[in-house]
């Protein structure tokens, strides 16, 4: 099965290099999309190997994330891996990411902060932005135990089947909301998540339950 990671990137001269050659080891293709950076971003990651995508502004993450599955879909792909460009993902954890679908057990794969593997958390988005989120996704008709993960595997057919219209962080609810709404079969894998910078503002946090509002995504 042919395996693609598409990894959106914003202005991540300092990681992307480095991320693209240890998820080259991992799977068939690396899309990068440059999300209007103004770094070295797409130069460094085409030279690591990755076939880069350019948005010539910043749309979000939702939007790059997006681009990258459109070009999966068209050149073949049959597992495609998304895979954050900052360095806090394992990239031999995308093995267990894949493992679900490859025995057809699986639809989509998210992964999950809270099942078991070490997260050091900022204590903002652990007490405060994550049970939030929590509720509010709930509410909405989804019991997964992490409602913002960029570490998912998707199948053909989901990626076919879920247009991701929020380009920004809601996108991550709004993955697992259509997932269910297409009666995808969904499964949750513990992944290890290594937090490099300070804590994600608190204002961070309602902006998603805004976008979430915006969008509208329940229908």
């Amino acid at each position: 099965m042919k395996i693609s990671c598409v990894i959106p990137a914003w202005n991540e001269a300092a990681n992307i290099a480095k991320v693209v050659k240890t998820v080259r080891a991992q799977v068939d293709e690396v899309i990068v999309v440059d999300d209007g950076s103004r770094d070295e971003t797409a130069a460094l990651a085409e030279t690591a190997g990755a076939i880069v995508l350019r948005h010539p502004i910043n749309r979000g993450q939702g939007a790059a994330l997006q681009t990258g599955n459109d070009y999966a879909l068209r050149h073949s792909a049959e597992i495609i891996i998304h895979f954050d460009a900052d360095d806090q993902f394992l990239a031999e954890e995308i093995k267990d990411m894949a493992e679900p679908i490859i025995n057809d057990r699986s639809d989509i794969v998210f992964g999950s902060r809270f099942l078991g593997k070490k997260t050091n958390f900022p204590p903002v988005k652990k007490y405060l932005i994550m049970p939030l989120a929590k509720i509010f996704t709930r509410a909405l008709g989804l019991k997964l135990s992490d409602p913002q993960n960029g570490f998912r595997a998707l199948n053909r057919r989901a990626a076919e089947v879920i247009k991701i219209v929020n380009r920004e962080m809601a996108h991550a609810s709004e993955i697992q909301i259509k997932a269910r709404q297409a009666n995808l079969r969904i499964t949750e894998v513990p992944v290890t998540v290594i937090y490099h910078r300070p804590g994600q503002k608190l204002s961070g946090g309602f902006k998603i339950i805004r976008d979430l509002l915006i969008h509208k995504i329940i229908k």
